[in-house]
Formats: structure tokens, sequence, C-alpha cells
């Protein structure tokens, strides 16, 4: 395994490429961001227990927390977040001290602040970052992405060709507001793929007719492709979790929701890898980090979207 000393030999933009081509090239790590409109949706939720439940099917998981609020991965699971990855790129302390870990093993790396201040970083600073993640998700089997959920993530915008899952809540504001967030990222992105999720439908009928119908209408308007990959039912068990700061599907592994989460996993490994000439999800997307600065357009709320919620 290379040492931190071997990372910081990387010099100048196209040297580090290089390099991290080099470093990276591990076919089987998958970089999936997950998003939501807003907080309350669901979307940290997915990705705490997507997480364990990969972490119960043989996975090493690393999550990166791109969300300040108080609810984000760190918080919900109780891991007390002391630092953020901003420290490391400052020089401040090594990224080690900054990594945290649950008890089932997955890993937890906050970095919101860096992912604020990323397009103001010296290119010493960036560099650190950039070395910082790429040892982080050494020998990881999937990295797991928090996108803040205000509609301006660096990391979702750096997503490319790689899974971007979006959590759709089955009620009509969470449709509203889910789709205004679709169009303002396929303008933005210029994605004309998106994973969707369905969370909190009372059944999967209820599910599938609130996905065919945000299908329909993404496709006729916006000339995007869903992509079904399941349902989160309601489940009473989400509660009690939530109370113990405790995945629910390692808290209550037999509960609707568990398998639920674990039929999802496994869709998500079946997911056909992104192309991108020998190098891995993670290399494609550090390396437009060091090029691309995204512009953002201002939301706009399409109130007739509403009608696609039954």
């Amino acid at each position: 395994m290379l040492s931190e000393r071997d990372f910081t030999r990387l010099e100048g933009h196209r040297d580090q490429a290089e390099g991290l081509r080099r470093l990276l090239v591990c076919g089987s790590l998958r970089v999936v961001t997950v998003v939501g409109a807003r907080p309350g949706l669901g979307a940290t939720s997915v990705v705490v227990n997507l997480a364990a439940a990969l972490a119960r099917e043989g996975k090493k998981v690393l999550i990166l927390d791109e969300n300040l609020a108080h609810d984000n991965v760190a918080n919900t699971l109780a891991l007390k977040p002391r630092f953020d990855l901003l420290n490391a790129v400052r020089g401040d302390m090594p990224w080690r001290d900054i990594l945290l870990q649950t008890e089932s093993g997955v890993k937890v790396l906050p970095l919101a602040r860096a992912m604020q201040a990323v397009f103001n970083l010296s290119g010493a600073e960036r560099e650190r970052l950039l070395e910082s993640l790429t040892a982080a998700s050494w020998g990881m089997d999937v990295v797991l992405v928090d996108a803040t959920t205000d509609g301006h993530s660096v990391c979702a915008s750096l997503s490319g060709d790689e899974t971007l899952l979006m959590v759709l809540n089955a009620t009509a504001d969470g449709i509203t507001e889910s789709y205004a967030l679709l169009k303002q990222m396929a303008a933005a992105y210029g994605r004309l793929a998106f994973d969707l999720v369905v969370n909190k439908a009372r059944n999967e009928q209820e599910a599938r007719t609130v996905f065919d119908n945000m299908a329909q209408v993404a496709k006729r308007h916006m000339q995007v492709g869903l992509k079904y990959l399941g349902n989160i039912p309601l489940d009473e068990n989400f509660n009690r979790a939530t109370q113990q700061r405790c995945p629910l599907v390692e808290m209550f592994p037999e509960a609707p929701a568990a398998s639920a989460f674990t039929e999802l996993a496994r869709n998500l490994m079946l997911l056909p890898a992104a192309e991108n000439d020998g190098s891995n999800a993670l290399n494609q997307l550090l390396q437009r980090l060091l090029q691309h600065k995204p512009d953002y357009p201002q939301k706009k709320i399409t109130r007739s979207v509403v009608q696609v919620a039954r």
C-alpha cells in the first residue's frame, strides 16, 4: 500500500492526473452520489442504510459527507465529527485524523467545508485535497456521497457518468421539489440519465406509479431518461432506529425497509460501470475537480409537475 509520502510526490496538474490514473485503476470501485431536493426527503437516511446494507454484503464502504446540516451522516450515526477535510487541506492535520468509522466498519469523511471552499483553494491546497481523497478511497469497494441538499452540490456537479441517485418522496411536495431539482441538474450538468429510488411509498404499486409519471414528464419536457432502482416503504421502525442513532438495516434487519435497502444495494452493484478510459470513477471525479467550476441556474419550481403525484 502506498504511504502518504508517496502521494505528496505528485506535482503539477498533469503529473497529478497521471499519478491518479496509476493509483486508482481499480475496476471494482463504484462512486454513487445520492441527492435529495431538500432536507427531510430521506437522502441521508438512504446513504446511511445503503452503506450498512453494503457492509453486510461484505463491501468496504466510504461515505463522503458533503452536508453541513445538523442531521448529516456523521451526526446521524452519533460519530461526533470535530473536523472537516478542509483542516487537512490547510495542513492542520493528517486526513486520517478526520476520518470516522462506525462499528460495522463503514468509514465517514466529513468534507462539507472543503467542498464549499474548493474553488478558492490554492494549487497546493487543491493537491492536498486530491491526495487525501485518493488515500481515503484506497481499498474501498464503494464510495457513497451524501450530497448537500441546497441544489449547489459540488460532488453532484462532478459526478459525470457515474451513478447519481435521486431520492424521490411519494408526496405532492416531494415530487414537485424533486422535479425542480432534476430540471436544474439536467440543465447545469448536462446529464441525460438519472437513477431514482422512491421513498415512503405505501406500496410497490404506488412507487411505480409515481416513478412512471415522473419519468414520462422528464422524457417529454427535458429528454432525460430515468431508471427505477427501488422503493423504500414506510416503516415505523425508522423512528426507533433514528432515536438510537443506528441504521435501521442494523437495528431491525428483518424489517421491510431493511429488505428494501438490501435490494437497492444489490441493484446498485449490478449497474454497468461508467466508461472511464481504464481509470475508475473516483479518478474521473477528482480530475474534473481540477478543471471544472459549475454554473448553477436559478431554481424554478414547476407547479404543474404536482400532477405526476398520482
